[in-house]
């Protein structure tokens, strides 16, 4: 989908600014039109990375009225079996892409000053590129299906977890992409075969795209982890721990896809002993 003829976009004088006006859209349109063009722009070299005039990086991403944010705990499950189960998880994957797209932008446009290589960055708004997409093509679903982002109450969980590393680079690339983005291929999977099972091929193959991008996501994240680390003279694996610990509300639950994880970088090693020694 590409909405760039339909939708109008403000100026982007940086990568930075056009990351941080993507995190401050609420219209979900033009949040995800101003990530992917951003990411266009930044790819064929036709911006700087950041600007004097640069729009300020949000503390919260913009979002629509709806949907209603309510504790993780509160939001109700469906069997999968019922049309209106399917839609449920289609909403929640949803909610989660969207968090996602402004996960990747946070990481571009907080993280600007940073001494790290442009290729940094070039892999960060790949990453916002095709997390807009996912939501795009989920939502689209939910259409579909006669149905919405926002008809259902969502967490806020996942922008949480920005909020808690917003000043540690690290700690941002161990909570994000190597737990919560490393999470979703894990439970992905199953996910691919229910929907097959009850016969929804159409968001079976939804899934089948956001699983093998997110592998790559997993792998951005990994190569740039263990790139500070040894810059820092630091072991991968005892700062994954330490930093999980020090900043991660949750425990590691198994079971974990240890192939696809490995196939990203993530081997064993960072995450088995933590299943129950995580923060609680």
């Amino acid at each position: 989908m590409d909405n760039a003829a339909a939708i109008s976009l403000p100026q982007i004088r940086s990568l930075r600014d056009g990351a941080a006006q993507a995190i401050a859209a609420a219209d979900l349109d033009l949040k995800t039109e101003l990530a992917q063009e951003t990411a266009r722009r930044w790819a064929a070299r036709r911006l700087s990375l950041r600007s004097p005039l640069d729009a300020p990086v949000p503390e919260r991403p913009g979002r629509p009225e709806k949907p209603a944010l309510i504790p993780p705990r509160n939001v109700p499950r469906r069997s999968l079996h019922t049309p209106q189960g399917r839609i449920a998880l289609l909403h929640a994957i949803a909610h989660i892409e969207l968090n996602a797209v402004d996960l990747a932008l946070d990481i571009v446009a907080r993280f600007a000053d940073q001494p790290v290589p442009l290729s940094f960055f070039e892999g960060w708004m790949r990453v916002a590129f095709e997390e807009a997409k996912h939501f795009r093509l989920v939502r689209a679903r939910l259409q579909a299906m006669g149905a919405d982002y926002g008809d259902l109450p969502a967490h806020d969980g996942l922008w949480q977890a920005a909020h808690d590393t917003r000043n540690d680079l690290t700690a941002r690339l161990a909570v994000v992409p190597l737990i919560l983005e490393a999470r979703g291929l894990d439970v992905t999977p199953a996910l691919q075969a229910k929907m097959r099972e009850t016969g929804d091929m159409d968001s079976a193959a939804v899934l089948d795209i956001i699983y093998e991008d997110e592998k790559g996501h997993v792998a951005v994240g990994a190569k740039w982890f263990r790139f500070l680390c040894q810059r820092e003279r630091r072991d991968p694996v005892r700062a994954f721990q330490d930093l999980v610990r020090a900043n991660f509300r949750g425990s590691l639950k198994a079971p974990f896809n240890d192939i696809a994880r490995a196939e990203a970088g993530l081997t064993p090693a960072f995450y088995r002993s933590m299943t129950t020694s995580a923060n609680i």
